[in-house]
């Protein structure tokens, strides 16, 4: 596959990959993003103005 060259170990086995990012630059963030997102789908989630008043409040400033 033009762009993806595999690093492969004295056995023959596939250890490890290199993609060209100008070629599959876009695909790799969608793909890191996706990895990232199923890692956090089990953190507790506040609301957008929740944590805004939280933050002013750190600051000493008021909403």
């Amino acid at each position: 596959m033009k762009g993806i060259n595999y690093l492969i170990n004295d056995v023959g086995e596939r250890t490890a990959v290199v993609i060209d990012l100008k070629t599959y630059g876009t695909e790799l963030e969608d793909f890191l993003d996706g990895l990232e997102a199923q890692a956090r789908k089990d953190e507790s989630k506040e609301d957008f103005d929740t944590v805004v008043n939280r933050l002013l409040s750190e600051k000493g400033c008021h909403a």
